[in-house]
């Protein structure tokens, strides 16, 4: 009779955890899916022309949304990479690179980002996501060419052309040898 009693309790503690596991399983989690960024390393080269390549840390560093007042990153200190949002509204997005913000405002590179934007929808709990593609990157020209920036973006290599929220690297910026 105890064998029988204590089977029992058995079958009903797993009985109610496979129940409780099993009908939690359904529901859909929107904020597992966040906004696609675009995720960028920083990096030197040594020698020009030469295929070797190491991590790049900045000092200092400042982003903005050109056309916005958004800051996207606010004076960060040891910057070896960033993750950056694409624009929904718009096929371009500009960022400007701030270097030792805001003591010399003029000490900037600007990054032009070409994409597509593309809706899709995902759920009915979590509606209409983007998917977000890079199409082209460029430079924008330091403006006052009598100004010797410490940083200064040499190029920019498309590593990867989809924005992603699992941290996968899109951009690969390129910084000129400083003294």
């Amino acid at each position: 009779m105890k064998n029988l009693i204590r089977i029992f309790l058995i079958l009903i503690i797993v009985g109610s955890v496979l129940g409780i596991s099993t009908s939690c399983s359904e529901e859909n989690d929107c904020s597992m899916t966040g906004r696609p960024m675009v995720n960028c390393s920083l990096y030197k080269v040594r020698l020009e022309g030469s295929t070797k390549m190491e991590r790049d840390t900045l000092d200092s560093l400042t982003i903005t949304s050109l056309g916005t007042n958004e800051v996207i990153l606010n004076n960060m200190k040891k910057v070896v990479a960033v993750s950056l949002p694409l624009r929904y509204s718009k096929d371009t997005t500009v960022f400007v690179f701030h270097y030792n913000y805001p003591k010399q405002k003029d000490l900037t590179d600007t990054v032009y980002v070409y994409h597509s934007n593309t809706p899709f929808f995902q759920s009915l709990e979590c509606g209409y996501q983007m998917k977000q593609v890079i199409k082209e990157v460029k430079i924008g020209k330091v403006e006052n060419t009598l100004i010797k920036q410490k940083y200064q973006i040499g190029s920019i290599s498309v590593i990867n052309k989809e924005a992603n929220t699992n941290e996968i690297q899109n951009l690969q910026i390129f910084y000129k040898i400083r003294n």
